[in-house]
This record gives structure tokens, sequence and C-alpha cells, in this order.
């Protein structure tokens, strides 16, 4: 009886799995973004690499975070990691400009990390990589706050997603990346 309630639950779990069993029409490769500077971001460059996205904001009660996020691209992009940050003021808390948003990075947390243009990240305006994440993984994909965190795995799927309570460094974070690299 215990075996067949064991082979019951691995039945269950296996059809509720989350991200494994979507139907993706489109991968993560299959986007492009605007560079902070202005320069075309075709994912395509990051294929067969692991991708962290995350909305920053530059006001933000974690923008602390952003050193975490350059201690684990500086750890981590030699073994095909991209931390890939995507500012944003769908929370009210970024700088009005892409240069002011780079200048911020580059002087306060020495950031050289790819970053996007400011867009948005939830809702209708959302950018289409988030747009994707959502129809993709679910509603733990979108942004509930700045640094959200996305984790796309080699395939150009979402992986698994981290609220902003986690931190870049996390031991979460870190299992994860070194296990789908």
């Amino acid at each position: 009886m215990k075996k067949l309630v064991f082979i019951g639950l691995l039945i269950i779990m296996f059809f509720f799995k989350n991200s494994v069993s979507a139907n993706y029409d489109k991968v993560f490769y299959d986007f492009k973004l605007n560079s902070i500077s202005g320069e075309l971001i075709d994912l395509k460059e990051y294929k067969n690499k692991v991708i962290l996205v995350v909305n920053t904001a530059s006001y933000c009660g974690f923008t602390k975070q952003y050193d975490g996020l350059q201690k684990l691209w500086e750890k981590y992009k030699s073994k095909g990691l991209i931390v890939l940050g995507t500012p944003s003021d769908s929370f009210n808390q970024e700088k009005k400009t892409n240069k002011d948003v780079k200048e911020f990075c580059e002087v306060n947390f020495n950031i050289n990390f790819p970053l996007t243009e400011i867009i948005e990240v939830k809702g209708e305006k959302a950018h289409p990589i988030y747009k994707w994440a959502k129809k993709n993984y679910g509603n733990s994909a979108i942004p509930k706050w700045n640094f959200h965190k996305i984790l796309i795995n080699k395939e150009g799927k979402v992986q698994n997603t981290y609220s902003s309570l986690t931190k870049p460094m996390s031991n979460k974070i870190i299992s994860e990346i070194d296990n789908i690299l």
C-alpha cells in the first residue's frame, strides 16, 4: 500500500512540475534588447550560456545587491554565466535616463556586466522577455519588486526565479548555477 501511495505521489508531482512542462514557442535567445549605451543586444550571442536576469533600480533598498551581482559575474563569467541587469522604473525607483543609470552603476558599484536600457518589467507595457517568462513559467516570473531574479538555463528556458530577498551570492542561487553550468 505504501508503495502505491509513493508511486501516486510521484505521478502527481510529475504532472505539477512547473517550468519543464511549459510549451515554449520561443526561447530566451530569440529576443533582442538595447543595451544601456544604445547598442543592440542580440540574445543569440548568449546561446548555450546560463543567464541571470535581474530587474534593477538605483533608488531601491536592495540596490546594494549590485555588489553581489558583480561578484557573481566575476566568479562565473569564465564558466558561462551572464548576469544581465534590466534597469526598470516599474516600481518608481529608477533614474530617468540610461546615461544616469550607467554612470550610477559604474561609479558606485564598478558594474561591468551587461545592462539593458531602462525597460518595463510588469503589466501590459512589460518588455517581451518578461511577458515571455510569465507565459512560460507563470506568475513567479513577474517581478514583485526590484532585484527580482530569473535564471535562464542553457536551453534558453526559465530554470527558476528568486525574489528580491534572495541575495545574488546566496547558496540557493549559487548551487542552482553550479548544477546547470
